[in-house]
């Protein structure tokens, strides 16, 4: 027989002072977990979210289709899927879902680059600069907690009726957002950060560069998040004048003549695209800012 080695168990005492290793803890996703605590909020919740929504849209069909509801205040899932069809396929009495969703895409993505390519430097100088802070911080404060509809018809007493009033009313629901978010995220990085830049050579320049504005870009793409869904939730105000395409304006023109079909289907490819759009800048943010939350 070959010779076995037996290796003899290490007996720890009581009194030892190493501390015990941490448990390694396989998880679902195949991770390893080196901790037996759990994280507040740790694990997916994509499957609880995808049976919420079946669930809600099973009582909705149950509800819609067994009387419950009348058609005129809640149509049935199947009403809704009849008209997405008809306006995708262009047999609608109604120009094609597609120029509709074009029409709002340009008013409100070319509100929203505009709003990011003025706030967000509005934001920075903020936080960088009490004058300009002091400039812009009784504006903004003022006008933001207004509503769209209340400043609507200055805005079409001064632009008209064409494309700028509808572009400009979006622009304004997104700056302030990200210009706030902006100046808050100027402040995200610590003064220990900061000490050890200057310590180590860096100018006023650099420092802004490399130790603040990384700071503050966790903040920053939460208020692009923000201002996005801001931006589409002002769509169906600003469509309002005197706009013949556009998502926002085919649930207003529906809702004259109490179409809930159409108005419900309006109101899901709206709802679906803000929150593709919300998924999007959550990957950008993993991406850009993948230090967030880990310091």
């Amino acid at each position: 027989m070959p010779d076995v080695t037996i290796a003899s168990p290490v007996v720890v005492s009581p009194s030892s002072s190493a501390p015990p290793a941490a448990p390694v803890v396989a998880t679902a996703g195949g991770k390893l977990k080196t901790s037996a605590f759990k994280v507040p909020g740790e694990g997916s919740s994509v499957v609880i979210s995808v049976v919420t929504v079946v669930v809600l849209v099973a009582l909705w069909a149950i509800a819609t289709n067994i009387g419950w509801i009348k058609p005129l205040f809640l149509p049935t899932p199947q009403a809704v899927f009849q008209q997405f069809y008809e306006y995708l396929t262009g047999q609608a009495n109604d120009k094609p879902l597609w120029q509709h969703f074009l029409a709002s895409m340009f008013r409100v993505f070319s509100a929203f680059i505009l709003a990011c390519v003025t706030a967000i430097p509005v934001g920075i100088a903020m936080g960088m600069s009490r004058v300009v802070r002091g400039i812009f911080d009784p504006p903004l404060e003022f006008y933001r907690p207004l509503p769209p509809l209340a400043y609507l018809p200055l805005i079409i007493i001064w632009f008209g009726i064409d494309e700028t009033p509808k572009i400009l009313l979006i622009f304004l629901s997104c700056f302030a957002p990200l210009a706030l978010a902006a100046r808050a995220g100027m402040r995200s990085a610590s003064q220990e950060q900061i000490n050890a830049a200057y310590s180590m050579g860096a100018s006023y320049m650099q420092v802004i560069r490399h130790v603040i504005l990384p700071s503050a870009m966790p903040d920053i793409l939460i208020g692009m998040r923000i201002a996005i869904g801001f931006g589409w939730t002002t769509l169906v105000a600003a469509e309002m004048v005197a706009a013949n395409m556009g998502l926002g304006q085919m649930v207003l023109n529906a809702s004259n003549f109490l179409r809930t079909d159409i108005v419900i289907m309006g109101i899901i490819v709206i709802g679906v695209v803000a929150y593709l759009f919300d998924l999007l800048m959550r990957w950008v943010e993993r991406t850009v800012v993948p230090w967030k939350g880990r310091m």
